[in-house]
């Protein structure tokens, strides 16, 4: 792509972030969001796939009729954004979606199956649509800067690996420097992101040296995920007999968490418990804040230097009891920004921009 050749007025960047049983898709001209549609997906219509890769011609479709539907031009699409799944490690950056991303993305993390894996595939198939256009994705959840210190885990066997909430975390920790007129690299920042799955991370001049694990049981219990939990009992627990390696892995993710203490996987509903007297749905709830907290506090310790912010965001960042129950125990020495909601199709936006205008330059994927 001839960067200096584009008229950015003439042109339209799409955003693409598929969830469980939706996909939302923005379109941008000039930066500016002049399309946003969440579609919905029912249950009857995903359980005729036998996996999440097999929905991508379904999702795609979606979107297609929901862009025709509002005229859309195709003409003027220049880039396809999908959010990042589980490949390779990578540095933070933008990648155009080529042939070996999409082999990992169907297949390289084959034991643990998500929909995150789709942005970048829908994004591909869209842009065969649009004669102009190209696939890339941004910052993936495999975005990994960690300081070597942060991969010992405590056995040779089993490292700890960079897996996180990259895109929606670098893109809050960017905008709240640009708000007060400092660059991103100049910042120490802890950022929260609050959704089905808790991710904290350690934010040290421009790169995440420390992270929760997003996805096997490490960190704060969220909505659907464990956390860490007591791997003696666990192991026990997979060696009696009682489960399956399905339901231990279950037990993590997926049904672990505010499910399995609360029997919901809706914030929403588990507020609304709380305002109906429901102490268990209380209980819990502070002690998801208790561990956030707790977290925060264990990343103070790998920097020494100051921490400058605690950015917290993520959709469970609009619970007002959570919210609460965590203001009430964050470390008081660092300012506390909130960002309610999840930015992913406003950071892949983000970055379709900086490529657009020169400022950052295309990352390859090609892993060794």
């Amino acid at each position: 792509m001839n960067r200096k050749d584009i008229d950015l007025s003439k042109i339209l960047v799409i955003t693409v972030n598929p969830r469980v049983d939706y996909t939302k898709i923005a379109v941008y001209r000039l930066e500016k969001t002049i399309f946003l549609k969440m579609i919905r997906h029912t249950k009857d219509e995903l359980d005729h796939f036998n996996s999440i890769i097999d929905q991508k011609q379904f999702r795609t479709d979606t979107v297609l009729q929901a862009l025709k539907e509002n005229e859309i031009n195709f003409n003027d699409i220049k880039m396809v954004m999908g959010r990042g799944g589980l490949i390779h490690p990578v540095k933070s950056g933008i990648y155009e979606v080529n042939e070996k991303m999409k082999k990992d993305l169907k297949t390289f993390n084959e034991q643990v199956e998500d929909v995150v894996n789709l942005g970048g595939l829908i994004a591909d198939t869209l842009a065969k649509y649009f004669p102009n256009a190209k696939a890339y994705i941004a910052d993936p959840v495999v975005v990994d800067e960690f300081d070597e210190l942060a991969r010992v885990s405590g056995h040779p066997l089993f490292e700890r690996k960079s897996i996180f909430h990259a895109l929606n975390q670098k893109y809050v920790a960017r905008m709240y420097a640009k708000s007060i007129g400092k660059k991103y690299e100049d910042l120490n920042l802890i950022v929260v992101n609050l959704g089905g799955g808790i991710t904290v991370g350690m934010h040290n001049h421009g790169k995440v040296i420390d992270a929760t694990y997003g996805y096997d049981g490490d960190g704060p219990f969220s909505v659907i995920g464990s956390g860490s939990l007591p791997v003696g009992d666990v192991i026990r627990a997979c060696f009696s007999g009682k489960y399956t390696m399905e339901e231990m892995l279950e037990m993590v993710r997926g049904k672990g968490g505010m499910v399995a203490y609360l029997n919901t996987d809706s914030g929403y509903n588990a507020e609304k418990m709380i305002e109906e007297g429901n102490e268990n749905a209380r209980f819990i709830f502070e002690a998801m804040a208790y561990q956030v907290a707790k977290e925060v506090g264990a990343m103070y310790m790998t920097i020494t230097e100051p921490v400058d912010s605690i950015l917290v965001t993520g959709p469970m960042a609009n619970s007002r009891t959570l919210m609460r129950y965590l203001m009430e125990r964050l470390p008081k020495v660092s300012e506390v920004h909130v960002y309610p909601g999840d930015d992913e199709l406003e950071g892949l936006a983000y970055y379709a921009y900086l490529y657009l205008k020169g400022e950052i330059d295309l990352q390859e994927y090609n892993p060794s």
